[in-house]
């Protein structure tokens, strides 16, 4: 075993389930059901501990949805300290390429290797700790990030599992199956398929236009033998709270951390967080399977 093998392994060693979020197609929405995976997950139960890492390199938008933007990544002896998105509780780490980046503006303009080693530094330098479930937030399609990401994360393959979003139209179905082929080429279990922007409530009356159409990705998932977790509709409430621009006054900071986890509160009260329970559950449920299979 190589030495960035060993690093890595220590550093996943305490990583119970690790769930990497794909998309072929971009735009889908993947960060916004990453990110709701994260947060649903954490609130579980009381003592779940979380952590989503962020290795979209070139449009790394999970701090904004966790309100961290503008927060630095610490050094520690140990290696880098990830930003905690719940504060004093230190339940939801978060790492992000955005956090080294002096200005959230700045574009990251790197080649492939560059990409493979900023990845290498998030897995083996990291001070993840303890945790229940890492979420793998990655960038559309099959790429050097993706390829990049399972190379250095075969020595806990064995916790690996995936999880395929999608939206209904026709084009978006035909890039998931380019990345349901990725995910059997590389043996990368799949928990399931959610089928996103599938239709948008009118926050006034209620009624649900199908945008986009309905019911392509549960479709998809019938054809391929997929679970299909559920739909998730465009929620102007989820969508106003992960896209505020501006972090709040009293944001927390490793030196003042919050009293209370209002992302959390606020995103509890969204129509999108009583849908997301079910796909939860559909997690859960394939997580329990994926164990059985393994423990023969």
């Amino acid at each position: 075993m190589s030495s960035l093998e060993t690093s890595v392994s220590r550093r996943l060693q305490s990583v119970k389930h690790i769930i990497i979020v794909l998309s072929g197609k971009g735009g889908v929405g993947k960060s916004s059901v990453s990110t709701q995976l994260a947060l649903n997950l954490y609130r579980s139960t009381p003592t779940a501990r979380v952590g989503i890492l962020d290795v979209d390199l070139t449009g790394p938008s999970i701090p904004r949805m966790l309100g961290l933007d503008g927060h630095g990544v610490h050094q520690s002896s140990d290696g880098w300290v990830p930003v905690y998105a719940d504060g004093a509780e230190a339940r939801l780490a978060c790492m992000s390429v955005g956090f080294l980046l002096k200005k959230k503006g700045d574009s990251v303009v790197w080649r492939g290797p560059k990409k493979n080693g900023m990845i290498r530094q998030f897995l083996s330098d990291v001070r993840w700790g303890d945790l229940d479930y890492l979420v793998i937030d990655t960038p559309p399609g099959t790429s050097d990030e993706h390829l990049s990401l399972l190379e250095h994360m075969a020595p806990v393959h064995s916790r690996l599992s995936s999880v395929i979003v999608t939206t209904p139209q026709a084009v978006a179905l035909m890039d998931a199956m380019k990345c349901l082929s990725f995910t059997r080429a590389v043996n990368l279990p799949i928990l399931g398929l959610i089928e996103n922007m599938s239709g948008y409530v009118c926050p006034c009356c209620g009624e649900i236009s199908n945008v986009f159409s309905t019911g392509g990705g549960e479709e998809m998932a019938r054809r391929e033998g997929l679970k299909f977790l559920g739909s998730l509709p465009v929620d102007t409430e989820l969508v106003s709270l992960l896209d505020a621009s501006e972090v709040p006054a009293d944001a927390p900071t490793p030196e003042k951390p919050a009293e209370s986890f209002r992302l959390l509160e606020e995103y509890s009260a969204t129509p999108s967080a009583k849908l997301f329970k079910h796909i939860l559950e559909g997690v859960a449920a394939s997580l329990e399977v994926q164990q059985a299979v393994e423990s023969r």
